[in-house]
């Protein structure tokens, strides 16, 4: 081993490895860095106005634009739709304030968290499970945006056409032109991923005016084309009784699904908030609101589409955009290039929020040693290009409903976790420790591995995977389908109830008798064994009141 450290390789090494603290063990290079550690105070810089900005910004996307038109096409009329969108996504934001309150009061990611809910070494396969999914999407959203960039190109070049430029990659799956507008949409994105995360408020902030004003403009132009609102807002529900309450179910829980990766990395942004309440009423309100408002949009243009066009409806806006450019004329091309354009804004920020963060985070907790979020952001991007994702999105109708379903798998972790912290340790965490690798340590369990909470999470899995195998295309009962229409809820609510009942029969220690946050306590903390932690006024017995936290024997447990 000393050979490696002195060699070649062991200085290109040390040379390529990220800024951490000194002093600290073998163990503790694979768990901590700048980018895991708590956020100081001087990078807590998003206010409560930046998370609005941040979800008016990621609410004007082309998924959310969309979401109605299954629900409608599924025989609901349009305000059953907008019904469920709003009971949705209000849901999704009382879900996403629970994990993001963790970030805001302790200033710790995703990954920090989850190793008091599965082990310090056991939190490895949720952050890889995460930022697996995270790299994968970040490609098919990618791909969307090309489509968008395909549009501003075409909108000034109208030669800029499949079928009017040669394929010279016709064995690909794809076309030059289709191709091309990815890689511009691809590159284009690189600048932003290189700012770190409390710099990156700006880019929503710039997005909350730009694509909402964008969106009202296409609002208006596809009502003033139509002369009115068009037939779909005045055709009523095709299915009635049990039927209709289980599609209105499933569209609720579609909204809930569409979230589900935010609501396990929304600590990854909300340990940047100045107070916990930034993080809080701000997202819970603004959440529901802007996607409501931005699902109502697209019913109504793509009510009026039926109008402008004849025929069926056209849900998706970039295939309503073409429609406009194929009919010409200058008014009608600036119109698409300013719409596209905020369309690619759009999915640029979602992409950012959504996907980079959260791979580069996840990354950076895989291999703390060499990658930070910077580091781990572009190899996320570079996955998304290599993972072709127009082939992976031509090949298998599957493809994006399996995406979809995936947050069965989420939910469950999101249970562990959401217990952990608000029902058995009654917020009490203790922060250090979370980047210990030694085996006396609370959250070391054992060998590193919770296993009270590997239950836990099969268990959230098990009571939908029969459903999931019927969501990709196996024939399963109809009571599996059932359960899985609350795929969400099921994963979530399991998962918590198993956790919470193998930790009564099963203490586990580091945990709170009443209800006890510190992390505000937090300033600049060092985990180095041989170094006390640097915590400004972090005295567990002056913030209980003279109630401490910890016996002589030990810490006390749930």
């Amino acid at each position: 081993m000393e050979k490696v450290r002195t060699s070649k390789v062991g200085h290109f090494l040390d040379r390529i490895a990220v800024e951490s603290e000194p002093g600290l063990s073998n163990a503790q290079l694979m768990l901590f860095n700048h980018d895991l550690k708590p956020v100081e105070p001087e990078r807590r810089q998003w206010g409560a106005w930046n998370f609005v900005g941040f979800w008016i910004a990621d609410s004007f996307n082309i998924n959310t634009w969309m979401i109605s038109s299954s629900m409608i096409v599924a025989g609901l009329s349009w305000w059953q739709s907008w019904i469920c969108v709003w009971l949705g996504y209000a849901i999704a934001a009382c879900f996403i304030c629970l994990t993001g309150r963790i970030g805001a009061i302790y200033h710790i990611s995703f990954p920090v968290i989850a190793r008091s809910s599965f082990g310090i070494w056991g939190a490895l396969w949720p952050i890889f499970n995460r930022a697996a999914m995270a790299c994968i999407w970040y490609g098919v959203q990618s791909w969307i945006g090309g489509n968008c960039v395909y549009l501003m190109i075409r909108a000034i070049w109208n030669s800029w056409r499949p079928d009017n430029i040669h394929n010279g990659i016709p064995a690909s799956g794809t076309n030059t032109v289709m191709f091309v507008s990815f890689l511009l949409f691809w590159a284009g994105s690189l600048p932003a991923i290189w700012f770190p995360v409390e710099k990156i408020r700006h880019l929503f902030t710039v997005k909350a005016f730009f694509v909402p004003v964008a969106g009202f403009a296409f609002f208006i132009w596809a009502i003033v084309r139509a002369k009115g609102i068009g037939p779909i807002v005045h055709q009523g529900s095709i299915i009635h009784g049990s039927e209709l309450g289980w599609q209105m179910v499933k569209g609720i829980m579609n909204a809930i699904a569409n979230f589900a990766t935010l609501i396990v990395n929304d600590p990854d942004f909300a340990r940047f908030a100045r107070k916990p309440r930034d993080a809080f009423w701000s997202q819970l309100i603004t959440i529901p609101i802007g996607f409501a408002v931005t699902s109502f949009i697209g019913i109504i243009v793509g009510s009026s589409s039926t109008v402008i066009f004849g025929g069926a409806p056209i849900w998706n806006p970039l295939d309503l955009l073409e429609k406009f450019l194929q009919e010409g004329g200058s008014g009608q091309r600036f119109g698409v290039f300013i719409i596209a354009a905020a369309f690619t804004l759009a999915q640029l920020g979602a992409n950012i929020a959504a996907n980079s963060v959260s791979a580069g985070t996840d990354m950076t907790a895989l291999l703390p040693r060499y990658l930070n979020i910077r580091r781990g952001g572009y190899i996320c991007a570079l996955v998304g290009l290599v993972m072709c994702p127009w082939s992976l999105l031509k090949s298998s109708n599957s493809f994006t409903t399996y995406l979809s379903s995936y947050s069965v798998f989420l939910s469950s972790i999101a249970g562990v976790i959401c217990c952990d912290y608000y029902v058995v340790r009654k917020g009490y965490l203790e922060v250090k420790q979370l980047y210990s690798g030694k085996k006396t340590d609370p959250y070391y369990y054992t060998l590193g591995i919770h296993w009270r909470g590997y239950a836990a999470y099969i268990a959230g899995i098990l009571i939908n995977v029969v459903g999931f195998a019927g969501a990709v295309g196996r024939k399963v009962p109809v009571g599996a389908t059932y359960i899985y229409n609350l795929n969400f809820f099921g994963g979530f609510i399991v998962a918590s109830v198993a956790y919470w009942l193998l930790c009564k029969f099963f203490p586990i220690p580091a945990c709170s008798e009443t209800w006890l946050e510190v992390g505000d306590e937090i300033r600049n903390m060092r985990v180095a064994y041989d170094q006390d932690s640097d915590l400004d006024n972090y005295d567990e017995e002056s913030v209980t009141s003279g109630d401490p936290k910890h016996d002589s024997e030990g810490p006390k447990v749930f």
